[in-house]
């Protein structure tokens, strides 16, 4: 063995890897477009036409489901018949454009002939119900909506149905990287109201009871796939939930169709949107359950204008999203306004949702630890984890809040070069994401360093050099010849 001292520019000192221990490693990354799972969404019709400019601005498209389009019967022992295509053909168009897919199933859409092209406001109820005798829709013309029928809730097999069918579903989809969030509810657009008609429990909206069994259901099937309901859903004129304990403690999330609109918040008017968001529990559900939507059409310029920076009625975007902790919100008619350009998109998509930065790196050449937080708004509600060369961290991304902090291990070793950076930076890798997207984060950790080095080299084996910190550095080795920074040494 022979050793000999060095003197060079920050070259932190070098042993071979016997007790080596952790040494801080040096990353520089930032996050350059919207994170998956977060951010402003378009309806599929407009994000193809708007791809080229709004394409990476984006990572989530929203459409209507329709149970009807996918159930072809029933067999006798009650097992429902689907053929999936034409929901998978949804999936396909929006993961072509590398996004992902947020999906409501429907029975109520006021004035759409979407269902049978002709007729206006036909449920989107199962053929098969429809042709049952005990089954019996009822019909209003809806003021400035159009015509509507509405599902039949006193009969047995539509509630049963509707169970099976989100069984069925998250047993199919909840791994599918396609689908980021689902969207349930009832009444017009599952948006959890009806009006311009009489209400009636157990007729044409669902009894409080059957609503109870709904949720508790969803609750077991659902599993890991993040799933929510309108904030109409915390008004106890429609539901059981704000008066049921074990109902607000489910972790479901909570959509709001009509977020800044012009008396959203209490503060500068009567505030209807801000109650039902604290009586659904708004300042933790978040913590578990997403909180989105769709920026209000209350006006034909809500939309168009929501992204002014100066703000509207009173308030900014990105004051809104922080305060109602908001992971995604479709507003599709902004394009069409003076502030709806791509890169505005992109500065508001970065508004939302999470947000990792990495404060530190170590790595003793066997393992690796990153100190990662989250900076952003909101958690991310999905597994990721940090990961090098395909090996993954012992524990999840998901549910890091803001603010807070975590250390996660990675049982593989990073090499690193001269300067002390990574050859192969860490990255974050997730099953819920399509193959073309990326997590990102943020990092600008400095690495340990010296202003000597000493070598210690066994002369019959010389393939690795770690410094006296253990950490292995990527050097070449030749024979008897340290090579650092193009100068030869020979030892």
């Amino acid at each position: 063995m022979k050793k000999v001292v060095i003197s060079l520019f920050i070259f932190a000192s070098a042993i071979n890897g016997a007790g080596a221990r952790q040494v801080e490693v040096a990353l520089n990354s930032e996050i350059t477009h919207a994170q998956p799972m977060t951010g402003l969404v378009l309806w599929p019709f407009k994000a193809a036409e708007l791809n080229k400019t709004h394409g990476q601005s984006i990572q989530l498209e929203f459409a209507y489901c329709l149970p009807c389009k996918v159930v072809t019967g029933c067999e006798a022992d009650g097992t429902i018949v689907y053929d999936w295509s034409w929901f998978d053909e949804i999936l396909d168009d929006v993961a072509s454009r590398g996004h992902q897919l947020i999906a409501r199933f429907r029975y109520e859409y006021p004035g759409s002939k979407e269902v049978d092209g002709k007729t206006a406001g036909m449920t989107a109820v199962p053929q098969y119900i429809k042709d049952r005798a005990d089954y019996h829709e009822t019909y209003n013309k809806v003021d400035g909506d159009g015509p509507t029928y509405y599902a039949d809730w006193s009969n047995a097999e539509l509630q049963r149905f509707t169970k099976q069918f989100y069984t069925d579903f998250a047993a199919r989809y909840s791994a599918d990287p396609r689908l980021a969030f689902v969207e349930v509810g009832f009444g017009h657009w599952s948006e959890y109201h009806i009006y311009g008609t009489t209400l009636k429990f157990g007729q044409n909206f669902p009894s409080k009871a059957y609503q109870s069994e709904f949720f508790k259901h969803l609750e077991e099937v659902m599993g890991t796939l993040p799933w929510g309901a309108s904030i109409n859903a915390a008004d106890s004129y429609y539901s059981p939930v704000p008066d049921d304990p074990t109902l607000k403690a489910i972790n479901f999330g909570c959509f709001d169709d009509s977020f800044m609109h012009k008396t959203h918040e209490l503060g500068t008017a009567d505030g209807y949107n801000e109650k039902l968001w604290i009586a659904a529990g708004y300042d933790t559900r978040w913590h578990n359950g997403f909180h989105g939507g769709e920026v209000s059409y209350y006006t034909s310029s809500d939309q168009k204008n929501f992204l002014n920076p100066q703000g509207m009625y009173g308030h900014t975007w990105e004051e809104q999203a922080g305060k109602y902790h908001i992971t995604f919100m479709i507003a599709n008619d902004a394009p069409d306004g003076p502030y709806g350009t791509g890169s505005r998109f992109l500065s508001a998509s970065l508004a939302t949702g999470y947000h990792f930065t990495v404060n530190q790196c170590t790595t003793d050449g066997t393992t690796t630890r990153i100190r990662v937080a989250n900076t952003g708004v909101a958690p991310l509600y999905r597994d990721a984890y940090f990961a090098i060369d395909g090996c993954r961290s012992d524990n999840s991304l998901r549910g890091l809040l803001p603010g807070e902090e975590m250390w996660v291990t990675i049982p593989r070793g990073l090499e690193v070069n001269a300067d002390g950076s990574a050859t192969a930076k860490p990255v974050i890798e997730s099953d819920h994401i399509l193959g073309n997207q990326e997590i990102q984060y943020e990092a600008s950790t400095i690495a340990s360093s010296v202003n000597e080095v000493e070598v210690d080299i066994d002369q019959t084996s010389a393939t690795e050099i770690y410094d006296l910190n253990g950490r292995r550095l990527n050097l070449p080795v030749e024979g008897k010849v340290l090579i650092i920074n193009g100068r030869k040494t020979i030892l």
